[in-house]
């Protein structure tokens, strides 16, 4: 059974497994021979879930289009040692097949691999795109109605939100993929989830992924639902016997494949203030962009008041400051506070959300569509920093403990830095871990609202990312931990026993 909190690594299985190759000097590597020391050093580290991106067959069409990407030719050119077209290969996320790349071994090995990792303690989690498929999907040819169709005068009025297609003597106008927001995905054709046969392929496709794995990351939850589909896509469909749903799609296919496997996991990418929405409707846990955005671009105020939502909510929040589509954290918030940005993700309620990059202090994002390893430079003391923190948090406290957000007092009337100090506790059994982060660029000043019985004159209290002891004399105690000038985007775990 999966803990309260879990923690999960994201591996780019494509550049991952290539690094595995030449650190072996295993050039016919695939999943299973990866060498358990790899897989159990992640288990060491505290990692309940490891979510293998972009496992599935690629799309011969998807690299043809990136390589016609000049954008993305410039950016993998830049990308040391620097790259020609050679190196572009399709997107994990214009998906030909839901069947293992064959350059990761046979189709067995996912499976196999499954059931490894759940003896040594870990899940395995895989993608559903569930929005659209690669143009060239064999599906589309099967069941042309399962994708929105326009006709030819909407071709010739939005040639950038349509494909051709032959279908026997006749042609089809099939729409790209498309969040409403941003240009089509050109390398994809369009689901249409009003189609009761779209909804049972895709259920089946579901079954087939749990089958092999324990959970599936989501891809854009939120284009799938019955009201953002009718709002993109209805200007068509309403030319069409295709008729909005009652239910949506999601409520019925978690309940089938939760009635099969009643531990297989969801995880939903979704934006837009959709999160709560998608939870109730039966995802296990949903992206918390919300937390970045305030991380990133607000300040600890606004962290805060975030941290104050309904305590349901945020423990199907998966929190995370790095990801494939994010940036690396070191680069946009700046080494110190994407160290302190990473203490609080990971000592908060929700699925704690990594990514190997992150870990490692990897300064660059290759594109998705790069298939051969560039110059991954990592950074020792970030290592180091994500290895002890991840060590910490891996204590039962953290994970079945109760969370509470505790309010910081000033420690005298001048002196307001306390509103940049952010601090919780876990309580559990004999142990209380207490977390503070001084979010701000100044030194930080407060009285953390937390009760500490103090043993005598001094009292030293364990913190666990310096190891070292804090020596608090008992006036310091009295009424609540009081922290003078914590350095700018320091952080403090003090480990208290009863």
């Amino acid at each position: 059974m999966l803990r309260s909190n879990p923690h999960l690594i994201e591996l780019n299985t494509c550049l991952w497994l290539k690094q595995l190759r030449v650190k072996y000097s295993m050039p016919e590597m695939t999943l299973s021979s990866v060498p358990d020391d790899e897989w159990l050093e992640l288990r060491h580290l505290g990692f309940d879930i490891i979510w293998l991106m972009g496992v599935w067959a690629p799309s011969p069409e998807s690299e043809r289009v990136a390589r016609q990407d000049k954008g993305l030719l410039e950016e993998i050119k830049r990308l040391p040692p620097g790259f020609g077209a050679e190196a572009v290969g399709a997107s994990p996320y214009s998906v030909f097949w839901y069947k293992l790349n064959s350059e990761f071994g046979f189709e067995w090995e996912l499976k196999g691999l499954k059931e490894k990792l759940n003896s040594m303690g870990m899940k395995l989690m895989v993608d559903l795109v569930s929005n659209h498929t690669a143009k060239d999907n064999p599906y589309i040819q099967q069941c042309p109605e399962c994708f929105i169709n326009g006709s030819e005068e909407d071709f010739k009025s939005h040639p950038d939100w349509f494909f051709e297609l032959p279908v026997g003597d006749k042609k089809r106008y099939i729409a790209y993929g498309r969040d409403p927001n941003f240009p089509a995905w050109t390398d994809t054709a369009q689901l249409n989830y009003f189609n009761p046969d779209t909804r049972a392929r895709m259920l089946e496709v579901l079954l087939r992924i749990a089958d092999m794995a324990d959970g599936v990351r989501c891809d854009m939850v939120m284009l799938t639902l019955n009201e953002i589909h009718e709002t993109t896509w209805g200007w068509l469909l309403n030319k069409t016997p295709f008729k909005r749903p009652q239910e949506e799609f999601w409520e019925h296919a978690i309940r089938a494949v939760k009635e099969k496997y009643p531990a297989f996991v969801f995880l939903a990418e979704v934006y837009w203030g959709l999160e709560w929405r998608v939870q109730q409707i039966g995802f296990d846990y949903t992206y918390d962009k919300g937390t970045y955005d305030r991380l990133r671009f607000q300040g600890p105020q606004e962290v805060r008041g975030h941290l104050r939502a309904e305590k349901l909510y945020q423990k199907h929040s998966a929190r995370f400051i790095e990801n494939h589509d994010e940036q690396p954290s070191l680069v946009v918030f700046g080494k110190q506070k994407a160290l302190a940005a990473g203490v609080i993700v990971s000592t908060i309620k929700g699925l704690r959300f990594y990514n190997d990059n992150q870990l490692d202090g990897v300064k660059v994002r290759p594109p998705l569509q790069l298939k051969e390893l560039y110059e991954r430079v990592s950074d020792p003391e970030v290592k180091k920093f994500y290895i002890k923190l991840l060590k910490i948090t891996d204590h039962p406290a953290f994970h079945g403990g109760e969370w509470a957000l505790l309010e910081v007092r000033q420690c005298d009337q001048e002196n307001k830095t306390n509103a940049n100090i952010l601090a919780w506790s876990w309580a559990q059994r004999r142990t209380l871990k207490v977390v503070a982060v001084n979010y701000s660029a100044q030194p930080a000043s407060g009285v953390i609202n937390v009760s500490i019985k103090s043993e005598g004159e001094t009292t030293a209290l364990f913190e666990e990312l310096s190891d070292r002891f804090f020596s608090f004399k008992a006036e310091e105690l009295a009424g609540g931990l009081r922290l003078k000038e914590i350095p700018p985007y320091s952080s403090y775990i003090f480990d208290v026993e009863f």
